[in-house]
């Protein structure tokens, strides 16, 4: 194993942990089943700032380490 796949493969393990941790860290959506019982899905003031939360960060943390290790399992690939 050479230097660089050694790298990435840390990388790898790296982005895996943490899509890991972010996804079990995230609340579950309810809206959709709420739907279904009649509830208006209106958004709300902390609706519009979601991005903003706590939740809207680990969101984004969760795409973010997805997409890395989507590029780094691709990379390894390569430099096999």
């Amino acid at each position: 194993m050479t230097t660089i796949q050694l790298i990435v493969n840390i990388l790898l393990v790296i982005a895996a942990l943490a899509m890991i941790v972010s996804v079990l860290l995230q609340k579950g959506d309810a809206e959709g089943i709420a739907a279904l019982g009649g509830s208006s899905g209106a958004e709300s003031f902390m609706g519009k700032n979601k991005a903003r939360s706590v939740q809207g960060k680990l969101a984004s943390i969760t795409k973010v380490s997805a997409g890395l290790f989507v590029a780094l399992a691709m990379l390894m690939i390569f430099l096999r």
